[in-house]
């Protein structure tokens, strides 16, 4: 792996199916990046000092889950200038999603967060090589790659709907 640029970060450990997400998608562009808890409310100090320290150490990107009341993404954005992707989660204590959605969203002018879908750790990994990748020429590549494997499957996919029928399809 390579030097660590990308820092994950998750309110609680329940988060982690989630969060894990975006990790095995670095790991598959060869972006290096660390991953730990991290919480808003309980751990207010280890959240500041974790994003005052986080540019210093040599992050280029922070990527942030949080469930419920999602404060995560935000705080953190607050605390410094690298850019933060906020991956809301679906918790048990959630209302469908929607008090996640909206917390990391609705951001105040001055403290963007760049918001990824419900429970979407796979995008924050994405968009966070896609933001690597804009000054690193060979993870530029390998995302170029994936998004061309991406392309290669619906194209197969809709060879196979067009020769086959849609009702072969489906049985198949």
């Amino acid at each position: 792996m390579s030097e660590i640029r990308v820092g994950i970060i998750m309110g609680s450990q329940s988060d982690l199916h989630i969060m894990s997400e975006a990790a095995k998608f670095l790991e598959e562009m060869n972006v290096g990046y660390e991953l730990t808890i991290v919480s808003a409310h309980r751990t207010p100090v280890r959240m500041i000092n974790y994003a005052h320290e986080a540019k210093k150490r040599g992050l280029k990107v922070i990527i942030a889950g949080a469930g419920g009341a999602a404060h995560l993404p935000g705080m953190v954005a607050s605390l410094t200038s690298l850019p933060v992707i906020g991956v809301p989660v679906k918790s048990s204590n959630s209302i469908d999603g929607w008090d996640s959605i909206l917390s990391i969203l609705q951001m105040p002018s001055g403290i963007p967060v760049a918001t990824v879908a419900l429970n979407g750790g796979k995008n924050a990994g994405i968009l966070a090589t896609s933001i690597i990748g804009a000054f690193d020429e060979e993870v530029s590549q390998n995302l170029e790659r994936f998004k061309q494997s991406l392309s290669d499957k619906v194209e197969e996919s809709a060879r196979n709907v067009e020769a086959l029928g849609w009702q072969k399809v489906l049985k198949s």
